[in-house]
């Protein structure tokens, strides 16, 4: 048995998010790329890469992963490029999107080798949270002034256009669309390219695929450009779980069960937006709060329900653990950082990385 804590990632269930991808983009005619900021883990990119584009990027190191381990596409999209990491940048992508016009025309001429874009922001989302509105207020995210980019697009050849933010409803996808279209058309009808961003989750259960497909062919047939999707957590939905051992319990006013594990540390994304983890069953007649173990007081999984009393040694499994996890686990108290495994298809459980003493004192000095 695999000492826990530990990031469970099944090729199988990542197999029907790769089937539903690659349905999409034979019906619609769009490409996918892996927004690498969601999910990086490289160990399963041999199984995804069958299935996708390429990827995109959010950092110079996110480029050269994308690049040296998943192959195809590699684009680049960093909100500021710093002059060290330019030259690095081009020489590891396809593409490179500017986040403004003054990144754009600093860095234009170096990048003419490659293909060049630009981040527009339509001043419409489907986010709920305003720390990940990309049309918040004083938003630093692309530009909108649509008299300014025209003035630039001699130097550019197409858009990245990303203000979906955990959208599972088409009506609202089309909605923002539409908006978009009536905002940026005279942009978009000078476009080769446009990059429709991540946040949709197409591939979520019951959700209207055919009516997607037909809606990106409509969009890219209307400015005769290729379309991208950028699918981070539509990529990797419900496919991993973060396996936890119950180290204690007690009770204040409330059951709790404190595990080997830490919300702040290995499901930091949770923790950001203030949302309780998943678990299944969630029905039973016993009901713990689940903590982590570090000293944050708020470092707590959330309250769900089991058959029975839990007892130390008990085994819990925390569902879709795969989006802004791995990506974010840190070592805040050094608690033990989770391993990677991956079942593969075959049902054989690898352990891919495990993290030891020695990776927390090198990640300090």
């Amino acid at each position: 048995m695999i000492q826990t804590p530990y990031y469970l990632i099944d090729k199988s269930k990542l197999l029907r998010n790769m089937e539903k991808i690659a349905y999409v983009r034979e019906k619609s005619g769009a490409k996918a790329l892996l927004a690498l900021k969601c999910f990086a883990t490289w160990s399963v990119f041999d199984l995804m890469n069958q299935y996708m584009d390429g990827t995109t990027s959010s950092s110079l190191n996110e480029v050269k992963l994308g690049r040296e381990k998943f192959g195809g596409e590699t684009h680049a999209y960093s909100v500021a490029y710093a002059d060290y990491e330019i030259d690095e940048v081009i020489e590891n992508a396809d593409k490179i999107i500017f986040n403004s016009i003054s990144q754009l025309e600093r860095f234009a001429d170096k990048a003419s080798s490659i293909t060049r874009g630009l981040r527009l922001n339509p001043q419409v989302s489907t986010s709920s949270f305003d720390l990940a509105d990309p049309a918040r207020p004083f938003s630093r995210l692309g530009e909108w002034d649509v008299a300014k980019v025209e003035k630039v697009m001699d130097r550019i050849s197409g858009f990245m256009i990303h203000n979906n933010c955990e959208n599972n409803n088409f009506a609202l996808f089309d909605e923002v669309l539409s908006q978009t279209e009536e905002k940026f058309g005279s942009l978009l009808e000078r476009a080769e390219w446009v990059s429709l961003g991540g946040g949709i989750h197409f591939t979520g259960d019951d959700y209207p695929l055919d009516a997607f497909c037909a809606r990106l062919k409509q969009f890219s047939e209307r400015f005769n450009v290729q379309v991208y999707l950028e699918p981070g957590e539509a990529s990797i939905t419900k496919s991993t779980t973060l396996e936890v051992t119950v180290l204690d319990t007690l009770f204040n006013g409330k059951n709790l069960a404190v595990v080997d594990s830490s919300i702040e540390a290995h499901m930091l994304d949770l923790l950001i937006y203030r949302e309780t983890a998943k678990m299944a069953p969630n029905d039973g007649k016993h009901s713990y709060m689940v903590c982590g173990k570090s000293c944050l007081a708020g470092d707590v999984f959330g309250e769900f329900n089991f058959e029975k009393e839990l007892k130390i040694g008990d085994r819990l499994s925390f569902e879709d653990a795969a989006g802004y996890t791995m990506v974010k686990k840190n070592w805040f108290n050094g608690v033990k950082m989770p391993a990677i495994a991956v079942r593969e298809l075959d049902g054989q459980i690898n352990v891919v990385r495990e993290f030891t003493f020695a990776d927390f004192e090198q990640s300090l000095s």
